[in-house]
């Protein structure tokens, strides 16, 4: 299947001095969900609890899709070692579902609430364009995953300190979630990270371009949350 870039990515350094890794790495840092409007209202205490509780339910779209992303990915390869490592991922993922509902519960968010919320257009746009990366060649998908887990073990740790700092949650129902992905995608980010190293010349630009759309998309599902729940910003 083929994706149309979805943004355009700029030729940040010379392609042939370094690989995708580094070149993914740079661009993770530039649209760095920290510097999206709304984690930065998390992490400066001005989101109230009511915008914490419609991203919630608005995020969820995305955390009850990760397994499906790995399902994709473990369809593109017959590598008996990653076929290994992808297993215990989408166990691992799946069990994040339930962690990200006792994180929407705790914020007073019913089952059923959480279950049956309806998400805007433009989050469901943006996880299907994760979805739709994760289904490209093993590289592709192996670099929209980089791209998505590499940053989250720092994205959780600002989110629990911003919990307890200025929100007053620190039960352990509501920053489970957070402190499971501290760890977990370090080493999720790893095996991403060790498909991304033997990846060949010919197909860095798609590999790369891969990357760069996942955070476009990530970036657009926090848009989205922003303008749904807070309102527009600069």
């Amino acid at each position: 299947m083929k994706i149309h870039k979805v943004f355009t990515s700029p030729l940040l350094i010379d392609v042939g001095m370094t690989g995708v890794v580094e070149r993914l790495n740079l661009e993770i840092e530039k649209q760095s969900l920290l510097k999206h409007p709304f984690y930065q209202m998390w992490s400066e205490g001005k989101l109230t609890a009511n915008h914490l509780l419609g991203y919630s339910k608005e995020y969820f779209e995305l955390v009850k899709a990760v397994p499906e992303f790995v399902r994709n990915i473990q369809g593109l390869t017959n590598d008996p070692s990653l076929e290994g490592e992808l297993a215990q991922n989408f166990m691992e993922e799946s069990d994040h579902v339930n962690a990200w509902m006792k994180f929407a519960l705790s914020l007073g968010v019913s089952r059923d609430e959480l279950l049956n919320h309806v998400s805007a257009s433009k989050t469901r746009e943006a996880v299907l364009t994760l979805n739709s990366l994760t289904k490209l060649s093993l590289e592709e998908a192996a670099a929209a995953m980089y791209a998505y887990e590499s940053e989250l073990p720092k994205i959780s740790t600002s989110k629990i300190n911003g919990l307890m700092e200025y929100y007053g949650i620190d039960n352990s129902d509501a920053t489970n979630y957070f402190e499971i992905h501290k760890e977990a995608d370090i080493r999720h980010a790893g095996m991403w990270r060790s498909v991304l190293e033997n990846v060949s010349s010919d197909k860095i630009e798609s590999v790369f371009d891969a990357g760069f759309n996942s955070l476009g998309a990530q970036n657009k599902l926090l848009d989205s949350v922003q303008e749904k729940y807070v309102g527009r910003y600069c």
